[in-house]
């Protein structure tokens, strides 16, 4: 800005002098920060303390926080629809008893369709194993190489005047199994918690984003505030409402795939991609691996169980490529990046229900940073190549130039 001004001849006509002021106003309050930062040498260092302890509590309190949040983001996607039904008469105890009654029937039924056939391939899936490695290390079989190579390593080493190796037999006291069915009651006593807080959120109606807005001191701020709640909820629910369908589509296509394929009950796969498609990157490899494993027992053949792993993954990866870009890329404009390390991360922190939750999450950071000034380069870098342009900018009494 400086330079270009030099450049212009003295004759050019001066800028307004609201902006100038407002350029001197800006410059003024970026010289305050700086001159702050200098002067305070532990900051740095105290935020990465900080940064350190909180990925720890993170951690520690994942059994509380991952609820929490899954609440939290359910409140900011059914606000919309509660204020619709609230428009026709409808309170809003009566819109979250309704929204949680729905949510808890879906699971409940979900869980009683599903328990016996998931019971069923967790109880089994030990000896699907052992034969899978029988089949695919036996005669024919396209390890039957290797097999044969460990086979003669072992009796070289032997024959060398080795000590013949020790068998070991390893009894397991528990498996897969008793594993899954150990950690139920804590996963269902977190999806309890989480439905009944929603219901506590909900039922509040606005009074949480009333109080957030009677905390902020000035009105700019306040009104920053309600345009970032509703800028959340808009995102939140473009996203998830687009993913929700999309995933359905999905599902019902890798069912008919599975039907053509001759793989036995077709509708829990269709069902599992379904569900496992709301995990980012992950979600397709595992699906595609359950796919091409029970194709590879059904009917013994490394290339059937190769083609039906490879129909899954087709599936997705055309969902992916084409389908989702062209319904979801021009409402939520993302960094790949930034997603892939954010589900990383709660994967890391949270295990399953951290990925789940980790592209709602980062939504709603990238909303954040947009309408905080101090942050909006951090938001700026969790939007694509493209950028993310909001549909109103959250701080509209701000001068253009002192975005700049």
């Amino acid at each position: 800005m400086a330079k270009r001004a030099e450049a212009e001849p003295p004759a050019a006509p001066a800028r307004p002098a609201a902006t100038g002021e407002a350029r001197a106003e800006f410059d003024s309050r970026f010289r305050r920060e700086a001159s702050a930062r200098e002067r305070h040498p532990l900051a740095t260092p105290v935020t990465g303390i900080f940064i350190i302890l909180l990925i720890h509590s993170l951690i520690f309190a994942s059994g509380f926080l991952l609820p929490v949040t899954a609440a939290v983001l359910g409140y900011f996607i059914l606000n919309a629809p509660r204020r619709g039904l609230e428009k026709i008469g409808v309170p809003a105890p009566a819109a979250a008893a309704l929204f949680t009654g729905a949510i808890a029937a879906v699971l409940v039924l979900g869980g009683m369709a599903l328990a016996e056939p998931i019971t069923e391939f967790v109880t089994d899936l030990p000896s699907l194993l052992d034969d899978t490695m029988a089949m695919l290390t036996g005669p024919g079989g396209p390890l039957e190489a290797f097999s044969r190579a460990a086979e003669a390593t072992e009796e070289a080493v032997v024959a060398a005047g080795a000590e013949e190796p020790v068998q070991v037999e390893v009894v397991s006291q528990g498996g897969i199994a008793s594993s899954i069915f150990a950690n139920a009651p804590g996963l269902v006593s977190q999806i309890v918690f989480a439905v009944c807080l929603l219901f506590f959120l909900v039922a509040s109606g606005d009074l949480f984003i009333q109080k957030a807005v009677q905390i902020a001191d000035r009105f700019e701020d306040k009104r920053t505030t309600v345009r970032a709640v509703r800028t959340i909820e808009r995102g939140l629910g473009n996203y998830l409402g687009s993913i929700t369908l999309i995933n359905a589509g999905l599902g019902v296509a890798i069912g008919l795939a599975m039907w053509w394929w001759g793989i036995p009950s077709p509708w829990l796969y269709g069902i599992m991609a379904t569900l496992l498609n709301f995990v980012p990157f992950v979600g397709a490899v595992v699906g595609a691996a359950v796919a091409g494993f029970t194709g590879f027992v059904t009917f013994a053949d490394f290339w059937i169980g190769l083609g039906v792993a490879g129909t899954y993954y087709a599936l997705t990866a055309f969902e992916g490529q084409f389908v989702t870009p062209t319904l979801v890329g021009q409402r939520l404009r993302l960094n790949i990046t930034m997603v892939f390390l954010t589900v990383a991360f709660f994967a890391w922190i949270w295990s399953i229900m951290g990925m789940v939750v980790a592209v709602p999450v980062l939504i709603v950071v990238k909303v954040i940073c947009d309408g905080i000034p101090r942050f909006r380069k951090v938001g700026l870098f969790l939007g694509d190549a493209e950028g993310f342009v909001p549909e109103a900018p959250l701080n509209p009494s701000k001068p253009a130039d002192a975005e700049t």
